[in-house]
């Protein structure tokens, strides 16, 4: 049977589509580096959002688009570019009332104003559903310092920026588990899933000192993989560093686990590599160090320990298919 996964299409039929420019970097990270000018380049990203794959249809549309707009800055953020402006592609469903538009749109003119960002155009269509929307967000960074997935080097710490498994419990306090978790907890996670916090205040740290990161969207096991396989390093990751919040440890208590936690994905925190005083510093900076980078023994192997001891994942993180 053909592998009809998401990196697997990436890999077979639009890598070849990329050529050798210098701009796509290989389709082997998360954006895309154009020249601006003689100081700038400009940083470019692109993520969707599905009705019932990315976001609940019991979602609040100006939630969703504020989480759409997210998304989206978090890719910038690990790459330390800075903000500039977006597109927006909106297919609506049929027969969607005027108000759910008008609501989505407030959840835009919301975010814009947090984030100082424009939009600058796009495309609006009909579907007969369900709801897609999607966002290219611009960046500006310093000429060549953007931040790659294929920069991580043997011996380097890997370190995360904030706690894990947020936003994958959140989703599953939205569909009914966890019914003893207390109120605050659960509003905790259900607002990580909903409105994710990118970490625009820590871009410059990580332009300055990471040398590969990126956002974990899919799964920090799954995430550690696309930097370990782009870098051509075997990942280390110690279960027992892995930082989680008071609320995560209480829905752990009553029967989550920790190895979901690391898989659900959700989380858009930075997950990033670095040595030496450079490690220092993103610690410094609130970065929690939670395993190292080994040379490869395979293609980019990933090794979840716990007590030092070897644990096996089953689910590996979110895959696209």
């Amino acid at each position: 049977m053909t592998d009809s996964s998401e990196f697997s299409v990436i890999d077979r039929l639009f890598r070849p589509l990329a050529g050798l420019t210098s701009e796509a970097r290989g389709l082997r990270d998360d954006v895309a580096v154009l020249p601006s000018d003689n100081t700038h380049d400009l940083v470019v990203t692109t993520d969707a959002m599905v009705e019932g794959v990315h976001f609940l249809s019991t979602d609040p549309l100006d939630k969703v688009a504020q989480k759409l707009l997210r998304v989206n800055l978090s890719d910038l953020s690990a790459k330390g570019a800075v903000p500039y402006g977006y597109q927006l592609l909106t297919a609506w469903p049929r027969g969607l009332p005027f108000e759910a538009k008008q609501t989505f749109a407030k959840g835009l003119k919301a975010d814009q104003a947090r984030f100082n960002v424009a939009l600058f155009g796009g495309d609006t269509v009909s579907t007969p559903g369900p709801l897609m929307v999607s966002v290219t967000m611009f960046g500006r960074i310093t000429k060549g310092q953007t931040v790659a997935r294929a920069g991580a080097k043997a011996g380097d710490r890997v370190l995360v920026s904030g706690p894990i498994g947020q936003g994958y419990l959140g989703l599953k306090v939205l569909q009914g588990e966890y019914p003893g978790l207390a109120a605050e907890f659960k509003a905790e996670l259900v607002d990580a899933y909903q409105l994710p916090q990118p970490c625009l205040n820590i871009a410059d740290v990580v332009r300055g000192n990471a040398h590969a990161s990126m956002d974990i969207s899919d799964g920090l096991v799954a995430d550690a993989a696309h930097i370990a396989q782009a870098s051509r390093v075997d990942i280390d990751i110690d279960l027992n560093r892995v930082p989680t919040s008071r609320a995560a440890r209480a829905a752990m208590g009553l029967g989550a686990s920790v190895l979901d936690l690391i898989s659900g994905g959700d989380d858009y925190q930075i997950l990033c590599t670095a040595s030496g005083k450079r490690a220092k510093a993103l610690c410094e900076a609130g970065f929690v160090d939670i395993g190292e980078c080994r040379p490869a023994r395979s293609q980019g192997q990933i090794t979840v320990l716990s007590d030092g001891k070897p644990v096996e994942i089953e689910n590996t993180g979110w895959v696209h298919s």
